[in-house]
């Protein structure tokens, strides 16, 4: 929802990475995310010059109103969600850029205000094979509070003092800064044998719950692959802000805890109360897909029936 403060949590979250690279999606070009060929004004050859995804390699990018972006642009990030790397061929020169970075989004409702009772992708009108690339995708919903409403007020009002009346965070900036700094450069964990039996449970476990109940048995998917790896991400992560280079059976359950929570309660398909993954991946639920089965199907009989005969 408008208002939730997501371009600050995104403006905090690129002053805390040692490496990165804050852009808005109105703002950003195809070239502006990837690479540009110039002609250098000194020699007058041309060169290349990186964009914010190659900028941000090893670090993260914070793209604000991800919703404003041109499909054009949009488009350069498959590949390098999905492979960590940036192609380009522009004027004789061929390259393939690293882009292992992490990607931070944020983008409004179509209607201005998230509507419960359509899904994620007819709210956000992004496409779904790029919003399936997530590994988390969290909806921030201004929902009515009192003591939070409260806590807000304060804050914000707060802010305004000759001395601000603010609440200090309980780990200084630049400790934090350090401490994210130095468990990506020297804690790399590795999976244990009980982790990945772990993983491999929960992963049958989400599959399994997609499958049964009535209409389209076993047709509905709750986890894909992508989720899986997006698991095994999450619990290495993890065990890295713990500064253990094993990764344990508690990281991957807070793991599957935390897909639970954001990705699969995003793919819960308003009509039915049930997860389906394919509202993410496809952008259209089993139950969509059924009804128009269902109506092609009538449609056909009734041709057949009718066949010679006026309507």
């Amino acid at each position: 929802d408008p208002g939730t403060s997501k371009s600050q949590l995104l403006g905090y979250v690129h002053k805390l990475s040692p490496r990165g690279v804050y852009t808005s999606g109105k703002g950003s070009s195809a070239v502006g995310l990837t690479a540009s060929v110039v002609r250098d004004p000194e020699t007058r050859e041309l060169v290349m010059e990186s964009g914010a995804l190659v900028l941000s390699d090893l670090g993260i990018c914070c793209i604000d109103e991800f919703d404003k972006m041109s499909g054009t642009t949009r488009a350069i990030l498959h590949e390098a969600m999905e492979q960590q790397t940036v192609s380009i061929a522009k004027a004789g020169i061929i390259a393939t850029l690293n882009a292992r970075t992490s990607i931070l989004a944020s983008a409004n409702p179509v209607e201005s205000r998230y509507n419960p009772s359509l899904s994620v992708v007819e709210n956000i009108q992004l496409p779904p094979t790029l919003l399936s690339r997530f590994d988390l995708i969290y909806l921030i919903l201004d929902a009515p509070n009192v003591d939070n409403d409260r806590m807000l007020g304060q804050h914000l009002v707060g802010l305004y003092y000759e001395t601000p009346n603010v609440v200090e965070p309980p780990l200084d900036h630049g400790l934090l800064r350090d401490y994210i700094a130095y468990a990506r450069e020297n804690i790399h964990p590795e999976l244990s044998d009980l982790a990945s039996r772990e993983l491999i449970s929960a992963y049958i476990e989400m599959r399994r719950g997609g499958s049964g109940g009535n209409g389209g048995r076993g047709r509905t998917i709750s986890a894909t692959p992508r989720q899986l790896e997006s698991l095994i991400r999450l619990s290495e992560s993890l065990a890295r802000m713990r500064f253990s280079r094993v990764v344990t059976r508690t990281d991957v359950r807070e793991a599957v805890r935390l897909m639970k929570v954001a990705t699969q309660a995003a793919a819960t398909d308003p009509r039915t109360g049930r997860i389906d993954m394919d509202m993410i991946t496809t952008g259209r639920s089993t139950l969509e897909r059924e009804l128009e089965e269902n109506l092609g199907a009538s449609l056909k009989e009734l041709l057949i029936e009718r066949r010679g005969n006026r309507m």
